[in-house]
């Protein structure tokens, strides 16, 4: 079979253009110091045969240029689990930061070389009052905050350059401070590139691409399975279109990606995914270290292990809700916040989110076992009894059930369980944690719970997925990252 990426790479090369590979998708924004010093360097080296295997195989265009890279995706499906977080306190990239973002990159002119905050701020409140339900007050300390982020975030990807003054001692200082900074139109241009005219939709679907609409079949359904692999962290068969399924089900385009970006592709008869060992291909890196909320979704894999081998005769099997359905949902949640004044309706786009079939198709149910909401809240309360409730940080300690909430939604974020009401369903990925080592050890002598859990990883006997024999070949990951869902940093470009 014919190589598919990397065609003139040497193979003693491979290794660097792989690395490549992974920066350009993982990484919303590359500049000579984002997201470190040198990274800019190697990927530019392999601009040339990234920028062809990257349309060629899924579509997507690389802006390169001597001072950046950006990668413009096209987007199947709208994902719920991309968000940004600003600043260093963790604050969450929510509608009010978007919003003032989309009006100060509005605000710039080609013209203009530096800017004042002063001058933002001037700029950005009668545009942001002009909103209704947004507006900028200056004595509110939620806008101010807000406004801080996000001109950070535009620092930090090189589209403004702070040259005089402190945007914390504006913030702090009422409106006596002040800050200069010098603007890149180029990397401001390249960080807004919507699908469409955003004033030709009257639907966030309208942003979504349809690889089936293009090209041959087969290659209509190898693109879009590609995509799938290196967006999602599992492609379930029962998720994708039955052509779709059928070429993941076959060899060659897994096997591709796992060449172009060094994973290791995972199969088992639900479905196929790409697992990275290093846990750098993904913006969810579990299990390892992490927050709270990450361990203790790791320790209660553990115990749902445990309870699926001891009892799962007695756990109800339910159908798992179709994704159209999810889609058609999230959808109708975006476009009711859409303001519907300024849209050229002669000139609308709008596209209906895919189905997931075609007429005459039909893809087979997944069903997965149930784990009632009293089950979960038992076993939150077994590992609080267990290890101490201050051994789950003073955010938690006094609240079980928010961490329990909070650890299902990292686990529904990496497709390993499926909330439902009166519980969650556990996917068929979430077995290839059911042999974690140091998931629940011994308790150490200060009594504090082994939050680092460096060593949680599958025992060398672990199967992925339901345990069906793999395929002779294929080796077993290891369980560091589920799978990349590395587009979380594009926010702006994708419309998402």
């Amino acid at each position: 079979m014919p190589r598919l990426f990397a065609r003139t790479v040497a193979p003693a090369d491979l290794g660097s253009y792989q690395q490549a590979v992974r920066r350009v998708l993982t990484c919303d924004l590359i500049t000579a110091a984002r997201p470190r010093p040198g990274v800019l360097d190697q990927v530019l080296r392999w601009a040339d045969e990234l920028a062809a295997d990257l349309e060629r195989l899924f579509g997507y265009t690389l802006v390169a240029t001597t001072g950046h890279v950006r990668l413009v995706r096209e987007i199947d499906a709208l994902d719920p689990t991309q968000r940004q977080t600003f600043s260093r306190r963790g604050r969450p990239f929510d509608r009010r930061r978007l919003a003032y973002l989309c009006l100060l990159l509005a605000a710039f002119q080609r013209s203009q070389i530096e800017i004042s905050l002063a001058d933002l701020v001037g700029r950005l409140t009668p545009t942001a009052n002009a909103v209704e339900g947004l507006g900028y007050d200056p004595t509110d300390g939620t806008h101010k905050a807000a406004l801080v982020d996000v001109a950070h975030w535009l620092v930090d990807r090189g589209a403004l350059h702070l040259s005089d003054g402190s945007l914390e001692a504006w913030a702090a200082g009422g409106e006596q401070g002040d800050a200069l900074f010098d603007i890149d139109h180029e990397v401001c241009e390249v960080l807004f590139r919507p699908a469409r005219p955003v004033q030709h939709l009257s639907s966030a679907a309208g942003l979504l691409s349809d690889p089936l609409t293009e090209g041959s079949p087969r290659e209509q359904a190898a693109r879009r399975a590609r995509r799938l692999l290196v967006e999602q962290p599992v492609v379930y068969y029962a998720d994708v279109e039955p052509a779709v399924a059928a070429v993941l089900r076959g060899r060659g385009v897994a096997e591709d990606l796992a060449r172009a970006t060094g994973l290791r592709v995972e199969r088992r008869a639900e479905g196929v995914l790409l697992a990275d060992p290093a846990g750098t291909f993904t913006d969810r890196p579990f299990p390892g270290r992490g927050g709270a909320v990450n361990r203790t979704a790791g320790l209660l894999l553990a115990k749902v292990a445990d309870l699926l081998e001891t009892s799962l005769a007695a756990l109800v099997t339910l159908p798992v809700p179709p994704h159209a359905a999810d889609q058609a949902e999230l959808v109708r949640l975006v476009d009711a916040g859409l303001p519907r004044d300024g849209v050229v309706a002669e000139l609308a786009w709008t596209v209906e989110p895919s189905s997931g079939t075609r007429e005459g198709e039909a893809n087979a149910r997944l069903e997965a076992p149930l784990v009632e909401r009293g089950r979960w809240e038992t076993m939150i309360h077994e590992l609080f009894a267990e290890f101490g409730a201050s051994s789950f940080g003073g955010a938690w300690q006094q609240d079980p059930y928010g961490l329990l909430d909070a650890a299902l939604a990292l686990l529904a974020e990496l497709s390993l369980v499926r909330p439902v009401p009166g519980g969650a369903l556990v996917l068929p990925a979430a077995s290839r944690y059911r042999n974690l080592q140091g998931a629940l050890p011994e308790r150490a002598d200060a009594g504090q719970l082994p939050l680092g859990l460096s060593d949680l990883r599958p025992s060398d006997d672990a199967q992925p997925f339901d345990g069906a024999p793999a395929d002779a070949e294929e080796p077993a990951a290891s369980a560091e990252a589920a799978a990349p869902a590395p587009a979380a940093d594009h926010i702006c470009a994708e419309g998402n």
